[in-house]
This record gives C-alpha cells, structure tokens and sequence, in this order.
C-alpha cells in the first residue's frame, strides 16, 4: 500500500487525461478532489478529462472559471466542477452550495485553498507544477489523509504513464 504523498512525473497532455480517466472511473459520491497549481498547470485538462468517459452522452466540458461551478449527471453518480479562483471568502463556498455538495457528491475543486475552513478533511489534493524543461510534462503531487486513497491510488501509480 502507498503512502502519502504521491510524486507522479507525467509525460504529455496524453498521459495526464489517461491518469484522470482511471481515478474518475474509482470515485464514488462523497468523494472529493481538491486541483492545485498555478494558472496553466493542467487542472481543467485533468478535470475535463476526468469527467467527459463518466458521461452517458457526451458535452462540452467548459471550465468554470465564469460560472464557478458546473454540474454534470455521471454514471458514478452527481459530479460538480467548481473553479473557486474568483471567490473572495469561504462564506461564498457555502452560497454556492458546495459545502453540502462536499459531503454527498462527487466534487473537483479548483483553487481549493479558497475553501480555508470548509476543506473536507478526507479530500485528495493533487498539485499540479509543469515541468520547467518541457512544456508538455507535468509533475503531480498527491497527498491524502485517509485510507480510502491509498486504495484507490495505488493501481494507478504503476500505470501513470502508460
């Protein structure tokens, strides 16, 4: 079994959306992902791609940047994608209703250090940092609390890059 944190070295966009795909197909309601990084280190690619094979009928997957949160119906169960980079306090969180989508929805939130107290203390964070030498790798950090994760994550870290 693996333990936190988690160093997985990417190497194309390719790479990335294959990653993404394999933890979406394992997240269950409850669950909750938290996609750190700066602007442009891949987080709506890997949110996109995490959502779009849950899907029954394909969309459009646009980033929520301007609507702060998308919901989309999954075969995993409700799935929201909130980008949380213009919110100015925690208390909007909670206007969005995101707090309670936390604890019964599957949630991929952007710019999670906007949640300060209401970060769900058993979410996976995954920090995204582009590789300084090529634009198409990606470096991912992977840090959890609870066990679930660890069960989860460890068939994918053998196949990241595959």
């Amino acid at each position: 079994m693996i333990r936190p944190p988690l160093s997985l070295s990417l190497d194309s966009p390719e790479a990335t959306a294959r990653l993404a795909a394999r933890l979406g197909a394992l997240l269950r309601p409850g669950d909750c992902l938290l996609l750190d990084g700066p602007i442009g280190a891949g987080k709506t690619h890997f949110a996109r791609t995490l959502i779009q094979p849950l899907l029954d009928v394909p969309e459009d997957i646009p980033s929520p940047t301007f609507t702060l949160v998308q919901t989309y119906d999954t075969s995993a169960g409700a799935l929201w994608h909130a980008d949380l980079y213009r919110l100015s306090a925690p208390e909007e969180v909670e206007e969005l209703g995101l707090a309670e989508a936390m604890e019964h929805e599957i949630c991929l939130i952007e710019w999670p250090e906007k949640l300060g107290p209401l970060t769900p203390p058993d979410a996976l964070r995954i920090t995204f940092e582009p590789d300084t030498t090529d634009p198409e790798r990606r470096h991912l950090t992977l840090d959890w609390s609870t066990p679930r994760w660890a069960e989860v994550l460890t068939p994918l870290h053998e196949t990241a890059n595959d």
